[in-house]
């Protein structure tokens, strides 16, 4: 188990039914501290952490008054961390989907490389479902508009090392970002806002309800959601963000041949 002053794993849930409490605790055996941010449960899945966090130092629990969206959550979470002086966070599901053994090393990628935000590239399973696989590569194609090409392998994996205060910074003013389309415009507008992006490889792992996976995206109202998102994100960088994304990748070009030049 590893213990940071300035990382901590954040994880947002939403009636996430009896495999949460199995999932922080293998959480804790990998990293100190874990922050759960509990979005307006109504299934009494919390109540085993709120008693856990009473005699588990390393584990704070945040309990939202109504369910508000998986990235209202995070933002919730990223604004508790930061006034607790956390710099880092590492945001991952709570139904065990994420891998608790990786946390370690995308922490530690993440210390090298503190501008950085650390993206999980998901590595599928016989276990994924063919239509959220087909939708992904979709995804993945208007991403790499959305950044003239930059390389965000993945946009909707939810393993990820953010920087607090950028991430707060461009998403914290604003309404979007609030439920399923979080990981999508979180990745793009730390691109916009000059965060580079790097990728690991992670495996995920999807459960079927037999086994306590629970899945709450809605297919109607998520999808009209994330086509709004997208809408909206490529007016955007037709319309305002070119001359910037642009500028950044000449800037890190530059830095890149600087140091290679430099060894």
């Amino acid at each position: 188990m590893v213990s940071s002053p300035s990382h901590l794993v954040l994880i947002p849930s939403y009636n996430t039914g009896p495999r949460l409490l199995g999932v922080i605790a293998e959480v804790l055996r990998n990293w100190h501290p874990v922050l759960l941010v509990v979005d307006g449960s109504t299934d009494g899945s919390e109540q085993p952490l709120l008693d856990l966090a009473k005699s588990e130092p390393a584990l704070t629990v945040l309990v939202l008054a109504r369910n508000s969206g998986k990235g209202a959550a995070v933002l919730a979470g990223l604004a508790a961390a930061r006034d607790r002086g956390f710099t880092h966070a590492l945001v991952m599901d709570a139904d065990g989907q994420h891998p608790a053994a990786g946390i370690a090393d995308f922490m530690e990628l993440s210390r090298r490389n503190p501008d950085a935000m650390i993206l999980g590239k998901p590595i599928f399973g016989a276990d994924v479902p063919l239509e959220r696989l087909y939708g992904r590569k979709l995804s993945v194609g208007i991403a790499k508009v959305e950044t003239l090409g930059a390389a965000i392998d993945d946009p909707l994996y939810g393993f990820r090392v953010y920087p607090v205060a950028p991430l707060l910074n461009v998403l914290g003013p604003r309404r979007g970002g609030r439920r399923y389309d979080f990981d999508t415009e979180a990745a793009v507008r730390l691109y916009w806002a000059g965060v580079e992006p790097i990728n690991l490889p992670s495996p995920v792992r999807y459960f079927t309800s037999a086994e306590g996976g629970v899945s709450h995206f809605h297919y109607l109202r998520d999808n009209v959601t994330l086509v709004l998102m997208h809408a909206q994100l490529i007016a955007e960088m037709l319309v305002l963000r070119w001359p910037g994304v642009l500028r950044n990748r000449r800037a890190r070009a530059r830095a890149k041949q600087g140091a290679s030049s430099a060894s």
